[in-house]
């Protein structure tokens, strides 16, 4: 790998029918806007990039088929030091194909890329590291981490790639079911219902998750939520933990901490429910209850007809 410069970078972004992952846009600028644009409509996903480019290629090689396309894509790569890609669904399962092949470390989970220097969250961002790579690296951005300048010139004319994916490095998809929106990534979910500290314990949260269920939304929460173990780490909005960026979110006893709203992306529609009617949370909502949390979230899953031994730990909590 002699012949890598010394501080080349470029960003790999997974589209899928026109479309680019959550944290697309902050891949791109972290590589200085050099990015290569893989799958299926990459011309559409080029333009709608939101950020300057003074680079663009596309690789338009289908539906996915990531042991495929790291087999294709390595050597187009070969030539840059640092290869990003979105910490999305498709960029994790991408990323470690792509090192693999390119016979290259992953450094999974990066906050920032730096001409070599890069910060890592660990442990749901409870602790940040910081490391120097010392040759070629691929590394996966978390989404929501960065922000972005929003596009101040016409993107480059896309420069087509030439590739052709060879099937048997791939298992056959049978089929694609829908994602069950109590497990999928909160990163990917449409519709969040959100506990905070105004909620009263574990029983709570269980609660809310049954009702998050029946509306057929995710449930997610606070950081100090999850560290006080109520919920897991992987269920926890902000700067450090999911970045979201859903049509409709719904926040429960949330005051809106910097962290935490940093994470939220751009919601369509917001609703509060808080005690405090000026509290942040409540000031950028759609929709602000003044009432209290754990009553309201109560009377929703009777109403929803969530009538269970969880609202029964609630009702004698």
């Amino acid at each position: 790998m002699s012949d890598v410069s010394e501080y080349q970078r470029i960003a790999v972004v997974p589209v899928r029918g026109g479309a680019v992952p959550a944290g697309a846009d902050e891949t791109v600028a972290e590589a200085g806007g050099v990015v290569l644009l893989a799958g299926s409509g990459t011309s559409e996903a080029a333009a709608s990039l939101a950020v300057d480019a003074v680079s663009v290629r596309t690789a338009e090689i289908g539906d996915p088929a990531f042991g495929g396309w790291a087999a294709t894509l390595s050597p187009v790569l070969a030539a840059y030091r640092a290869v990003l890609l979105p910490a999305s669904p498709d960029g994790r399962d991408l990323a470690p194909r792509l090192a693999a092949a390119m016979d290259r470390p992953l450094l999974a989970g990066a906050t920032e890329y730096r001409d070599g220097m890069i910060r890592l969250a660990r442990r749901g961002g409870l602790v940040m590291t910081q490391v120097v790579a010392d040759g070629p690296v691929v590394v996966t951005l978390q989404p929501g981490v960065r922000g972005i300048e929003p596009r101040q010139r016409d993107l480059p004319a896309p420069e087509p790639v030439t590739a052709r994916v060879a099937t048997r490095h791939d298992a056959t998809v049978l089929d694609v079911l829908p994602p069950d929106p109590g497990t999928m990534d909160l990163a990917e979910s449409q519709r969040i219902i959100a506990g905070g500290a105004g909620l009263r314990g574990p029983a709570d949260f269980r609660l809310l998750t049954l009702v998050a269920d029946a509306i057929g939304a995710s449930m997610g929460a606070t950081r100090v939520v999850a560290d006080m173990g109520w919920v897991a780490h992987e269920r926890y909005i902000g700067t450090t933990g999911v970045a979201v960026n859903p049509e409709l979110y719904v926040a429960l006893g949330i005051s809106g901490a910097i962290q935490h709203v940093t994470g939220l992306g751009s919601p369509r529609h917001v609703v509060a429910v808080n005690t405090d009617p000026s509290c942040p949370m409540m000031t950028m909502a759609d929709l602000a209850l003044v009432t209290d949390a754990p009553g309201l979230l109560e009377a929703l899953a009777r109403r929803l007809g969530v009538v269970t031994e969880a609202l029964a730990e609630v009702d004698h909590g």
